[in-house]
């Protein structure tokens, strides 16, 4: 298997403090509740999601993740809008910005069960019952999206 892309940047720069793309994807069930994974590493709740890997799309970085980790097939229905964590960390030094793409997606098949090492759970939560979130780009998601803010960008320029 080859090394992912976070593991090659990580071996060439060890803990130095980086920036990374991620992508979160927010899946509700037909009450309306969000899908949500208990993490393995800190036992706090986030959305199905991770980070970019170099030869793909942030929409398929999406895509595989959700795979990876839920064993569901989605389609990617809306764009929610970019979100930053301005400190991430994984392990006491493993620290990062993370910009995190949130999309909504429905399920197209697979059936949810926890496939990979990362989560130990998955659950869906009502927004009245959401657990400790891990960061808080996907807390912003989660509320993003049930308060319907979704993100609209209108033909910004740089004046540098």
């Amino acid at each position: 298997m080859n090394k992912s892309y976070i593991a090659k940047i990580r071996a060439l720069v060890g803990d130095e403090y980086l920036m990374l793309n991620a992508c979160a994807v927010v899946v509700v069930n037909e009450k309306n509740e969000v899908l949500l994974q208990k993490r393995s590493d800190n036992g706090l709740w986030g959305l199905p999601g991770g980070l970019m890997e170099l030869n793909e799309t942030i929409q398929e970085a999406a895509i595989r993740e959700v795979k990876e980790e839920t064993n569901l097939d989605i389609v990617l229905k809306r764009f929610i809008g970019i979100f930053v964590n301005p400190f991430m960390r994984w392990r006491e030094k493993d620290l990062a910005k993370i910009y995190s793409f949130a999309f909504l997606a429905e399920i197209v098949g697979g059936e949810l069960m926890v496939n990979d090492t990362e989560s130990t759970e998955l659950k869906y939560f009502s927004f009245e019952n959401l657990p400790e979130i891990h960061s808080m780009d996907n807390l912003e998601i989660i509320n993003a999206y049930y308060h319907n803010k979704f993100e609209i960008i209108e033909g910004e320029k740089y004046d540098g």
